[in-house]
């Protein structure tokens, strides 16, 4: 053997261990980056039906529901009903929360509009999720039209359908891409009430991974991005945020933008140019949906009315 092929041979038999314990310790710091993320954190519901009650002190009409997602696993809801043949509000709490959330804007909702409310916990999220992952869009946006489907389920105490033909969807953050995703599928969808959107899944997945490790480092970024792709299976589409907003059909859109520096102010308010046509636009809250919970009550009724009076007056 020329000596110039031994040297190769030689190289090669040198580095290919160095490249095994890279791709080995780059493939483990994907797994553990991704397993992080698509589990979001759990704790205790803040508020429940039963608690509510026992606070304000008339009985709260809420039940807990289930029904079947399209990938057949199992979704939860808490619902209030409405009046008979009136329209419906699903409400799409954020990454990292839960239904309890958005407990006061559901009961604040039905008892001023008289519409049914339905409010879910997204896939991964809530106590004992049916579905333990999440994978920041995709999938949540099925299961936005599976709940949908659903409600179309439902009949009053008469036998006729509890809900009428409009339908508005509520969310924040990723519940905010979830709606989007289901809007353009469901022409029974009137009104959407979006809140901190993301321009794409793949800024979820960065925030997400900055706020679970602590860091805001490109590489890792990059890493959660990659195993996210592999981890999702197909199933994980970064589509953005703009393109979905283009295929929203004829619904009436309301933007909620929060106080600059906030996160998601930019990609909220750009998305507007997304819409025909223009969407009504809240710029500069004092506050966003998701920090409902550590607000006080005059500044929850602040945010709260805008868009009680927004899917009031879109689904009449």
């Amino acid at each position: 053997m020329a000596p110039r092929g031994r040297l190769a041979r030689k190289l090669l038999k040198a580095i290919l261990p160095i490249l095994l314990v890279i791709f080995l310790a780059v493939t483990a710091a994907c797994g553990w980056i991704v397993y992080g993320i698509t589990r979001p954190p759990r704790a205790p519901y803040l508020v429940t039906p039963k608690t509510f009650s026992m606070v304000t002190g008339p009985v709260l009409n809420a039940t807990d529901v289930t029904w079947k997602n399209q990938d057949g696993t199992d979704a939860r809801g808490w619902i209030i009903r409405g009046a008979e043949g009136a329209p419906a509000v699903i409400l799409l709490h954020g990454y990292g929360a839960d239904r309890s959330w958005l407990l006061n804007l559901a009961v604040k909702l039905n008892e001023t509009t008289n519409f049914t409310v339905l409010w879910p916990d997204l896939r991964g999220h809530g106590e004992n999720p049916p579905v333990q992952w999440t994978l920041f869009g995709g999938p949540d946006g099925d299961d936005v039209v599976a709940a949908i489907e659903y409600l179309r389920t439902l009949k009053s105490p008469a036998g006729k359908p509890q809900i009428g033909q409009g339908i508005g969807l509520y969310g924040i953050g990723l519940g905010a891409y979830a709606g989007l995703e289901a809007v353009g599928r469901n022409a029974d969808v009137r009104a959407l009430a979006l809140d901190s959107v993301p321009a794409s899944p793949d800024d979820l997945v960065r925030a997400a991974t900055n706020s679970r490790f602590s860091m805001n480092n490109v590489l890792v970024s990059r890493l959660a991005r990659f195993g996210m792709k592999v981890y999702g299976a197909g199933k994980y589409q970064s589509t953005p945020s703009c393109e979905l907003a283009r295929s929203s059909r004829e619904a009436r859109v309301l933007l909620l933008a929060g106080a600059a520096g906030d996160l998601w102010r930019s990609s909220t308010l750009e998305l507007a140019r997304c819409f025909s046509p223009s969407p009504e636009t809240k710029k500069d809250l004092t506050l966003t949906g998701a920090n409902l919970p550590s607000s006080t009550g005059e500044q929850e009724e602040g945010y709260d009315r805008p868009v009680i009076e927004f899917f009031d007056k879109a689904l009449r």
